[in-house]
């Protein structure tokens, strides 16, 4: 059973589908879609549905004291301490093969010319990226979202020293910490499904819908037309997913790659973010999601008073 018909670019479904997302983007027809943009998974263990790899390392999002006594800004780990195992370094490559378990199902479905932009996290984008190119993608640019609030979360070294009692040690080691430095920026990677051989840019447009970028619909939501885009989260729409990102700033990114009537696929779709600003551009939109609470929100979200 296919998700969409096949008759036409201004059919299809609006909306949000629980469940697998490896299963359900096998019903979507090839080359049906015109952007996929996705706040994917990034395996940094966010929450339970962010553990990407077979590491059963048991400090592995567990909590130290110091964790506990800060309270909400340390909720978990994380990451492993006391060392890394030979399971920890195979974190990285885990994550890759799980992004190749879905990349080639991306190809499939895009139309040449179109775009997958994807948010991914800083510490494991190049596998990502890498999982992409083999599927057949092209590497069109990464961008830069600075995100304006970010917590500072890493522990003055001179302290833990303090706390073992070894204040020489401590006064030796003042101003150097553990940690990273403030994570005010986030990449945005840019993919292109290549065009057929022997086209052009203005051909596959023209063919397809797809392939061009418009500077001045993406002008609608960016001071510049710049590949750095400074978007913060207003209060008003915080607090529905540990990783939510700003309806302006998805909002650009439809903008700068679809026109209205255009389709537009969320595979992660979480709190429904991308189908939310989708909407708001007359543009049709799908969404997969395997939690049961963000399904739930996300169609709150886009049809109100419903749900």
């Amino acid at each position: 059973m296919e998700l969409l018909p096949r008759t036409g670019d201004q059919e299809g479904p609006a909306g949000i589908i629980q469940g697998n997302t490896l299963e359900l983007i096998q019903a979507v027809p090839s080359e049906s879609v015109h952007l996929i943009l996705s706040d994917i998974p990034y395996g940094i263990g966010a929450d339970h549905w962010d553990v990407l790899h077979h590491n059963t390392n048991s400090a592995y999002l567990g909590r130290s004291p110091a964790q506990r006594a800060a309270g909400g800004v340390f909720r978990r780990r994380r990451k492993p301490i006391n060392g890394w195992s030979a399971a920890d370094r195979r974190i990285p490559g885990d994550y890759g093969r799980w992004c190749a378990s879905w990349a080639s199902q991306w190809y499939r479905v895009l139309k040449p010319g179109a775009s997958a932009l994807v948010f991914a996290g800083r510490r494991l984008a190049h596998r990502c990226a890498c999982a992409l190119e083999d599927a057949g993608f092209c590497v069109k640019d990464s961008l830069a979202w600075l995100r304006g609030k970010a917590p500072h979360r890493a522990q003055r070294l001179s302290a833990i020293y303090d706390r073992r009692g070894q204040r020489e040690t401590g006064a030796q080691w003042q101003g150097w910490r553990v940690g990273n430095l403030r994570p005010t920026y986030e990449p945005i990677l840019w993919f292109i499904k290549p065009y057929r051989l022997g086209s052009t840019i203005a051909d596959n447009v023209l063919q397809h819908g797809v392939g061009a970028y418009c500077q001045d619909g993406f002008l609608r939501f960016a001071d510049t037309p710049d590949n750095v885009l400074q978007v913060s989260l207003p209060t008003a729409e915080a607090g529905l997913h540990p990783t939510q990102k700003p309806l302006r700033l998805l909002q650009a990114l439809i903008a700068l790659t679809t026109r209205e009537g255009q389709l537009v696929l969320d595979p992660f779709a979480g709190s429904g973010s991308t189908l939310v600003a989708a909407q708001s551009l007359a543009r049709r939109h799908l969404g997969f999601e395997a939690q049961a609470e963000y399904v739930a929100i996300c169609r709150r979200r886009l049809f109100p008073g419903t749900f």
